[in-house]
């Protein structure tokens, strides 16, 4: 989820991006050469592409769960065949690196599975009472909207559009302008497994145009549902066109992940998930672990293995056997370069990492991280972790929810029944225990709290999100007169 930007980050993003008459090109952000060009369309053709939508969705809407799975399966199977050019898409477009390639590859085959089997399970509820018979159905909304980032192309491409195909709704998937390439190749894939045509439909834009496409979507009558992965500053602005209309609005947004070190956890396998939860992807994920709270007593221990493993994680080109790859933007490595220069004249103290080099970045560890320090409030989406030392579970438990945000947590013990009961007091729509805290899985209930946003995909509760429930009753038993 991209944090917000100021006017001259933006300003710098856009020069990724060159706008040639109707279409937009995406530049690669390690060596600037063109990664995907697409069609740049604008507010009129976006709600054409919605009443087409529309259309789509009175045949689609009455297709059998099983046929609609099928297509689903299809779809996944077609992209385990093309892993390979889709990898290189997503490395082209926004730097992944191997690493990430799979991780989004795994999860976007894994959400068109699960939506699969989803769509085969919804069958009518019946509530028999004395005097006759209900039945509680779940029918398709109509037109889903899903707004997709672009630091997951593929994982969250899917996840914005998948349950909503398998309940049986039309979908469209606001493309992000950074990755659109990616997300065009999930239309393509589905289209190729026989999805039939407008059912999902994929627009593109040009970054300037981006806030006149989403407000013509989301305004557009047929439009019933919305979802939308980013920002929370963008997703208020989202929940309140939203709003206007009285549509259902699903936001997954900014996070602030805490990892919590308690003193007799294994020190070794909670330095390792801290480094993958903190480095995967550069940090760019809505679940990265941006703090850690380690217990007094083992502080110094724990960091000592956790530099060792991020000293190991250089950034740069694969082919110098760098294990990161480039930041979005160039923009994006000099908000982190000025938040960590700020905390060090607040007295933090750089364990390891932190130069910049154009728009790469080493993992970077931040010790004696404090409030009032921009690491400390502020959503990172970079490779740094800032470490807070607490001296009893209760300060553990304060500094942790000290946080406008509430996406994701975890929590290292030895002691299960412990890490549970403070589990319980972490404002979290997630919490994790003896694992990193970048886990998601399309079979559970993913989301947040607070300025994290509220909705969950995932699992049974997603029904709730791409469905509407209607309630029929009988004045006698069904099959009687």
């Amino acid at each position: 989820m991209a944090p917000p930007r100021s006017a001259a980050a933006a300003k710098r993003q856009a020069a990724a991006h060159v706008v040639l008459g109707e279409e937009c090109l995406r530049l690669n952000p390690a060596d600037g050469t063109i990664a995907s060009r697409v069609p740049a369309l604008r507010a009129a053709e976006a709600r054409k592409v919605a009443s087409r939508a529309a259309l789509a969705f009175a045949s689609w809407s009455r297709e059998s769960g099983a046929a609609r799975a099928a297509i689903l399966r299809r779809a996944a199977a077609l992209m385990q065949q093309d892993r390979a050019r889709l990898g290189m898409l997503m490395r082209d477009e926004i730097g992944a690196t191997q690493a990430w390639q799979d991780f989004n590859l795994d999860q976007a085959i894994w959400q068109l599975e699960a939506a699969a089997t989803l769509a085969q399970n919804l069958s009518p509820e019946p509530v028999p009472d004395a005097g006759g018979h209900n039945l509680v159905f779940r029918e398709a909304a109509g037109v889903c909207l899903g707004i997709a980032p672009w630091n997951a192309p593929l994982a969250l491409g899917v996840r914005a559009v998948a349950t909503a195909l398998a309940c049986g709704n039309a979908a469209i998937l606001k493309a992000s302008e950074i990755c659109a390439g990616s997300h065009l190749a999930i239309g393509d894939i589905l289209s190729a497994a026989g999805l039939p045509p407008c059912v999902l439909n994929i627009v593109t834009h040009a970054p300037e145009h981006a806030e006149e496409v989403v407000e013509a979507l989301i305004s557009h009558e047929v439009v019933r549902r919305v979802n939308f992965t980013g920002s929370s500053r963008v997703g208020r602005r989202v929940a309140e066109m939203a709003a206007s209309g009285l549509k259902r609005c699903l936001l997954a947004l900014s996070g602030k992940a805490t990892m919590l070190v308690l003193e007799d956890a294994d020190l070794e396998a909670a330095a390792q998930a801290a480094a993958y939860g903190a480095f995967l992807n550069q940090g760019q994920v809505c679940m990265s672990t941006d703090r850690i709270i380690v217990a007094d007593a083992i502080a110094d221990r724990f960091i000592a293995l956790l530099q060792a493993e991020a000293e190991s994680l250089r950034a740069g080109p694969p082919e110098e056997g760098a294990r990161l790859g480039p930041l979005v933007s160039e923009a994006a490595a000099l908000r982190l370069e000025d938040m960590i220069r700020e905390a060090e004249a607040r007295g933090a103290r750089r364990i390891c990492g932190g130069a910049r080099r154009g728009t790469f970045m080493d993992a970077t560890v931040m010790d004696h991280v404090e409030p009032g320090m921009r690491l400390y409030s502020e959503e990172l989406f970079g490779p740094v972790v800032a470490i807070c030392r607490a001296a009893s579970e209760a300060e553990a438990i304060s500094i942790a929810n000290d946080s406008a945000y509430g996406l994701t947590s975890a929590i290292w013990s030895r002691d299960t029944a412990r890490a549970l009961a403070l589990c319980r007091q972490i404002d979290a729509g997630s919490c994790h225990i003896n694992a990193p805290t970048l886990i998601d899985r399309p079979d559970m209930p993913v989301g947040g709290v607070k300025d994290s946003g509220y909705g969950r995909f995932g699992g049974l509760a997603a029904l709730d999100e791409f469905t509407e429930l209607r309630w029929v009753s009988t004045s006698s038993p069904l099959g009687q007169p």
